[in-house]
């Protein structure tokens, strides 16, 4: 059992590696209703038009300064969470925006830039704080945070968190992508914790399911070592 999940934790560390009304009566009240409605959907418009949009718009350009170090040849992942006099950090698109869609996604990015520094518990943290987004591109920035924090688990040895996580990324986003991956991590964890069953079920749905995947070209010898 300790050589078989001593080999689920090395292959977890390649795996880790390649890797969102109202009723009315009649008469009089109708005519309140009415009133009252249209005295409503105007300050909500000058609320969305003078305060929301703007903020919106500032986290944008907040975020887009923190991004670029994070996304470069050679990122500084403390330099893109705190970030300095010629830049903002996610931390403070997070402090002055968090309620905005950019300000969101800074959650996403703070957990990642955590976990490449080694902070695994800030990284947690923050991953956590990530609310999922609807859309297309969207399923894909939610399965990645689920299949991060379930790497987090991982690196804290707590395997059955970690297969949670990377069953909730798989069902976030659907595709030959991204869910393969998932299946495949979410099979290792299982094998870490000794569960030779469903880490060949997690295989074997990869194999139905990602027939054309990079993953499945290894979750056949994979399923040889669990059987």
């Amino acid at each position: 059992m300790a050589n078989q999940q001593a080999a689920g934790q090395e292959s977890l560390g390649q795996a880790m590696n390649k890797t969102e009304l109202f009723l009315e009566r009649n008469g009089r009240t109708m005519s309140y209703v009415i009133l009252a409605l249209f005295l409503l959907a105007a300050l909500i418009y000058g609320y969305r038009a003078m305060i929301v949009a703007p903020r919106a718009e500032k986290a944008a350009a907040m975020i887009a300064q923190a991004q670029s170090r994070f996304e470069s040849e050679t990122p500084d992942y403390e330099l893109s969470l705190l970030g300095d006099a010629n830049g903002a950090g996610f931390l403070e698109v997070i402090e002055q925006f968090g309620g905005t869609p950019s300000g969101n996604l800074a959650k996403h990015y703070a957990g990642i830039c955590y976990l490449r520094t080694g902070d695994l518990e800030n990284a947690a943290a923050y991953l956590a704080k990530f609310s999922p987004v609807s859309g297309i591109p969207g399923a894909i920035i939610n399965a990645q945070n689920f299949g991060l924090q379930g790497d987090v688990a991982v690196e804290q040895q707590d395997y059955a968190k970690a297969v949670k996580f990377y069953n909730k990324a798989v069902k976030a986003s659907d595709n030959n992508l991204t869910a393969p991956m998932y299946l495949r991590k979410a099979a290792l964890a299982e094998q870490a914790l000794g569960h030779a069953a469903q880490a060949a079920a997690l295989l074997e749905q990869l194999l139905a399911s990602y027939p054309m995947s990079m993953e499945a070209r290894e979750a056949e010898k994979l399923l040889g070592g669990v059987n």
